[in-house]
């Protein structure tokens, strides 16, 4: 137990230095290395991924507290448009944990292969939306449709939201700064949501192991949320002396293995 508690602060270090090196979510990285660590504690295939990404999400409600005062100290938040993505944000949230935990967890895994390797391509060729005229006025209700979609994702892959948000927004035409501030308070009502969800969810499920809340392993969580919250930090100020263009291309090879190591194994146990 003490060396997987050394394994989630170390996990937690490197989630909180790429989420403040490269602006992304930890979730990314987190879901995969706690499937791996789960399944060295044989915790039942029927659960594992499904506790993966409810752990993943609850670390997040944690460390996206500090990202929001940051940015709101900045001036960086939105919350004209904050509110009504959240209100979308919160029903995706449940209907995307509900869509998730009817699924096998090798479903699941699939699903975040397919996603990983999305992500990874767009990192590795740097595509983004082309930037929206500036001054467009959005509508609640496409924010709240928007606020759907985000949610919805997210509590299924296990992340923070910002790599869906931050480009929709950019999109949209809210300048960089904005895009990714607003998108960090959304990270908050995702990861909140979804987190009592899964804990809702799992009050049923067989099989966690001790020290859990619903889906949630409250080690992995304490470990992850303790040391992430504290190296984004210098994430954040590796960020203007080290060179992203090629970290972004080593981390997009990483999730590639990542995913594409999720869709062959469990391709091959379908067939």
């Amino acid at each position: 137990m003490l060396e997987l508690f050394f394994l989630y602060l170390a996990l937690g270090a490197v989630a909180g230095v790429l989420a403040g090196l490269f602006g992304i979510g930890g979730g990314l990285l987190i879901v995969p290395v706690l499937i791996f660590s789960f399944g060295i504690q044989n915790v039942p295939v029927e659960v594992l991924t499904h506790s993966a990404v409810a752990t993943s999400l609850a670390t997040i409600a944690i460390t996206s507290i500090s990202s929001v005062r940051a940015h709101h100290g900045r001036g960086g938040v939105r919350w004209d448009l904050f509110k009504p993505l959240a209100v979308g944000i919160a029903f995706g949230a449940l209907v995307g944990v509900a869509i998730a935990g009817s699924l096998s967890g090798e479903h699941l895994q699939t699903i975040f292969g397919v996603f990983a390797c999305l992500v990874a391509i767009q990192m590795a060729f740097d595509i983004k939306p082309k930037q929206g005229a500036s001054g467009e006025a959005i509508g609640k209700p496409e924010l709240g449709g928007a606020g759907l979609v985000i949610g919805g994702a997210s509590s299924i892959f296990g992340i923070g939201g910002g790599t869906l948000t931050v480009p929709y927004l950019s999109a949209r035409g809210i300048s960089v700064r904005e895009s990714v501030g607003t998108s960090a308070a959304c990270g908050l009502p995702i990861a909140v949501v979804s987190a009592m969800a899964w804990i809702w969810r799992g009050q049923e499920a067989t099989g966690m192991p001790e020290w859990s809340l619903g889906y949630i392993y409250l080690p992995a969580f304490i470990g992850i949320s303790v040391a992430s919250s504290q190296f984004a930090k210098v994430g954040a100020k590796l960020a203007h002396t080290l060179p992203q263009h090629l970290l972004k291309k080593i981390f997009a090879l990483f999730l590639l293995i990542i995913g594409g190591r999720f869709l062959v194994i469990n391709l091959l146990l379908g067939g």
